[in-house]
């Protein structure tokens, strides 16, 4: 076989969403931080356009590369690549990372709790993962501090009129929409509209509301819709169903760890949940987080909680993605009947 490249991968899913790997193959991206590093893979696009685009990738999927940490006290640090974005953080990608981190034996595991520090662009990320018979069983992630950026904003979307909504950030940018108000009941068969609702929601967020991140003024835009399911409550348990829009337009598979994280910041801003509770988000393919917030502080002058949220992952094979010299789209190829018009 001929090739000008080889990239190692372990691919993996946490409860549906599909994190892929990077152990080989990849120098690590110039950068004096993991933010400047992450940026840099933003602005080249060579190595995103490789691993995600067709025929290596496809819009289903995610791939994180692994580098040394910047930080001294993590133990290992990834940088998320997004069919559209190359965000501060990502929960679903941080326990597909910690999952094959231990599972592959990239770094130790101890029986029965496994203690690492991983570094994401966004910040530090604390990790307890549930281990037995050489398996990270659940994987629970102390993530980045998390905020409410606005409550009930009013937002104009053509042929839909006036909504209201949430922004928030959990690791990412959100706006978040109430599905029943807008006729859902986040069920798997309405994934397709959902999607398409859902980039409609987020163009117009960002032309009327725009999102900027206190202390990182890189993040200047809202990545994701969620539409979120009313809460049921039974004691201190609370459980909602979530969908998650993700440019250019496909619904996570998972419960989305960062949306998580911007909905508990919401509940926590609007009195609805404190330390004590417990949220549960289920996906439409009927998978979960669950989450809970461990402390609050601030983000800049924004109130903020420090939330901690757990799922399972799955590896689910290795690849060796090659470039053959002949090959006339060495950086693959994207149509709009998967990636949208955009």
């Amino acid at each position: 076989m001929r090739s000008n490249r080889i990239i190692h991968v372990i691919s993996a899913h946490a409860e549906g969403e599909v994190g892929d790997v990077i152990v080989g193959g990849v120098a690590p991206p110039p950068g004096e931080t993991l933010w400047a590093q992450s940026r840099w893979i933003a602005r080249d696009e060579a190595l995103r356009n490789f691993v995600l685009n067709e025929p290596r990738g496809g819009v289903f999927r995610h791939v994180n590369l692994l580098v040394p940490p910047r930080d001294p006290r993590a133990d290992a640090a990834f940088i998320i690549m997004e069919p559209e974005d190359t965000p501060p953080m990502s929960g679903s990608n941080a326990i597909c990372v910690a999952t094959v981190l231990l599972d592959s034996g990239i770094l130790p595991m101890t029986e029965p709790e496994t203690r690492l520090t991983l570094e994401a662009p966004g910040g530090l990320v604390h990790v307890r993962a549930q281990c037995r018979a050489g398996k990270a069983e659940r994987i629970f992630v102390r993530n980045v501090p998390s905020f409410s950026a606005r409550l009930d904003a009013a937002l104009e979307v053509e042929g839909l009129g006036a909504l209201t909504v949430d922004t928030a950030y959990g690791g990412d940018s959100f706006v978040i929409v109430d599905a029943r108000a807008l006729g859902f009941a986040l069920r798997a068969d309405e994934a397709r509209d959902i999607a398409a609702l859902g980039m409609r929601i987020t163009r117009a967020a960002n032309e009327q509301l725009g999102f900027a991140h206190p202390l990182n003024p890189d993040w200047d835009h809202v990545s994701f819709c969620l539409f979120a399911g009313p809460i049921e409550r039974r004691g201190r348990e609370l459980r909602a169903g979530s969908a998650v829009a993700i440019r250019p337009g496909k619904v996570d598979r998972s419960p989305t760890g960062t949306g998580v994280s911007a909905r508990m910041a919401t509940l926590h801003a609007r009195g609805l949940m404190g330390p004590e509770d417990r949220l549960t988000a289920v996906s439409l393919i009927g998978s979960t987080f669950s989450g809970r917030i461990v402390e609050t502080g601030a983000v800049g002058p924004l109130p903020a909680i420090i939330p901690e949220i757990s799922g399972r992952a799955w590896i689910t094979g290795t690849h060796q993605h090659m470039l053959d010299p002949d090959d006339p789209w060495p950086q693959g190829y994207r149509l709009s009947d998967t990636w949208g018009a955009g």
